[in-house]
């Protein structure tokens, strides 16, 4: 059984400044982010140390201080971590190693 987050019972209060922090990312040319995406990057980067006595405003400051290249930086380490790159054609390999 998986446990959740420290937090995730804040999460339906602070979905406006979620809402807000998305459409700020869309005004700036990154629509393709989700709700979700960004409530895993604030629970695996930015609250990695839980603080028990962590209060609603501060949730929702940490929430709207959340810089683009930050979250982007994440998500791409995230992407090479999943990653498995495998070569089944030899050709491909050789092309790619020139």
């Amino acid at each position: 059984m998986k446990i959740g987050h420290t937090y995730d019972h804040f999460r339906s209060q602070v979905q406006p400044a979620l809402v807000s922090k998305l459409e700020e990312f869309s005004l700036l040319g990154y629509g393709s982010v989700a709700e979700h995406e960004v409530w895993e990057f604030l629970k695996r980067k930015k609250w990695k140390k839980k603080d028990e006595g962590k209060q609603l405003f501060e949730i929702v400051e940490d929430i709207l201080s959340i810089k683009v290249g930050d979250y982007f930086s994440f998500a791409t380490i995230e992407a090479f971590k999943g990653a498995e790159f495998a070569f089944n054609n030899e050709e491909e390999l050789r092309e790619l190693l020139k």
